[in-house]
């Protein structure tokens, strides 16, 4: 099976600063996932990516590394986005310790059971993935009830903008999820 329907390029292909940046996740996580391989055809754009992705992803404050993924995996099940769903529910079964969440809220997150801040997160990732265009005060103020912070709210909104993007290039390029990530998370170790 093709990883991409256009070029892809291996980890010792990529320019040194890419390399080493993409070497480092590869070498914690065993294997380098196909977006970065299907980026790094484009290094501009995989720099661009990345630095986005961990301003978002890796900051400190707000909300935690489990939440940042469930915002993910709530927004690319709600874009059908097959590569996301499978390469961050991983992440989430991980950081979350909790090998059901992820195929939860992917695939019905109305009726996966959270607690009141886990529902207002997913409640938030959904109407910015799914309606933005009708996004507005009554979906702020059930965040802010809910007790999101101004910070977070805000960490929920960036991060479904910015897997709209992701989820939009992996269905642009039939991107393929890593075997690997399948397993992930899934056993306890």
């Amino acid at each position: 099976m093709e990883v991409s329907r256009f070029p892809v390029v291996e980890l010792e292909e990529l320019p040194d600063d890419l390399r080493d940046r993409v070497g480092a996740i590869a070498e914690k996580s065993g294997f380098v996932p196909n977006i970065f391989r299907a980026l790094g055809h484009r290094p501009a754009e995989l720099r661009a990516f990345l630095d986005y992705h961990d301003a978002l992803m890796e900051r400190e404050g707000g909300l935690t590394k489990a939440e940042r993924e469930l915002v993910v995996v709530a927004t690319s099940g709600a874009n059908h986005c097959t590569y996301c769903v499978v390469a961050h529910g991983a992440i989430l079964r991980i950081r979350a310790k909790d090998p059901e969440l992820a195929d939860r809220v992917s695939s019905n997150p109305w009726q996966v059971e959270l607690d009141r801040r886990g529902r207002a997160i997913v409640e938030l990732s959904l109407a910015l993935a799914q309606n933005s265009h009708l996004f507005g005060e009554q979906q702020l103020a059930a965040a802010r009830e809910a007790g999101l912070t101004e910070d977070e709210i805000w960490d929920i909104g960036a991060i479904a903008a910015l897997f709209a993007m992701s989820n939009r290039l992996a269905h642009f390029t039939a991107l393929q999820p890593n075997p690997e990530f399948f397993d992930m998370g899934r056993h306890k170790r």
